[in-house]
């Protein structure tokens, strides 16, 4: 197992990777093609896109994708996904630590999805980044957890899963610059380890930036 206190965000999420075939569904989460639902497909850039569920979905619904995630071991996989999916050629797929560095260029939508990580990881900072790079008249998609699932009550005691309100007042956006579309919570049916139905509730923040 990875020493959380001395791995890199780039060693624990390959190790965490290499530990199954897969990770994910491959499916794209539901709050993306929820809040994207009448958008014009233009450019998106995924942040932490992991195995590529939803570059892919993107892509497929006519978005020309930048897709960034910090494990290669995610990264190549995604990219094989993408292949036998038939979009390759419609996915940049990047390497980024977001914590260091950060695609370039400005996109009509920039989607942040469960961007929390239990090595440290200034999340803040990101998506301050990720709304600069949002172009005039683009959407910011931002998903969180609200808490642990409930198989899973308070482990990490020390963590905090922001409100869509305070991940709003943490980008210090400037004043009528933007506006809400949607600032909300809903619940996630899933599966927990022992076979049986869970919920899990996820926030969801999306804005659209004022165009110029």
């Amino acid at each position: 197992m990875t020493d959380l206190t001395a791995a890199s965000a780039e060693e624990f999420w390959d190790d965490r990777y290499r530990d199954s075939d897969r990770m994910w569904s491959g499916e794209p989460n539901a709050s993306l093609v929820r809040e994207t639902a009448g958008l014009t497909p233009g450019s998106a850039l995924d942040l932490g896109c992991g195995e590529g569920g939803d570059a892919i979905w993107l892509a497929r619904q006519g978005w020309r994708v930048t897709a960034t995630d910090v494990s290669r071991v995610a990264l190549d996989r995604a990219a094989g996904h993408a292949g036998r999916a038939g979009v390759a050629e419609r996915i940049d797929w990047q390497r980024h630590d977001l914590a260091t560095s950060f695609p370039a260029g400005s996109f009509d939508l920039v989607s942040a999805h469960f961007l929390h990580s239990l090595v440290e990881m200034p999340r803040e900072q990101i998506l301050r980044n990720a709304a600069g790079a949002v172009a005039p008249g683009g959407v910011l998609l931002v998903v969180g957890h609200e808490g642990f699932p409930s198989w899973e009550p308070g482990p990490h005691p020390e963590v905090h899963f922001p409100t869509p309100r305070e991940v709003l007042a943490s980008l210090g956006l400037a004043a009528g610059a933007w506006d809400v579309l949607v600032s909300d919570a809903y619940e996630h049916h899933l599966t927990a380890p022992d076979g049986q139905p869970s919920v899990r509730t996820n926030n969801t923040l999306a804005i659209r930036r004022g165009a110029v």
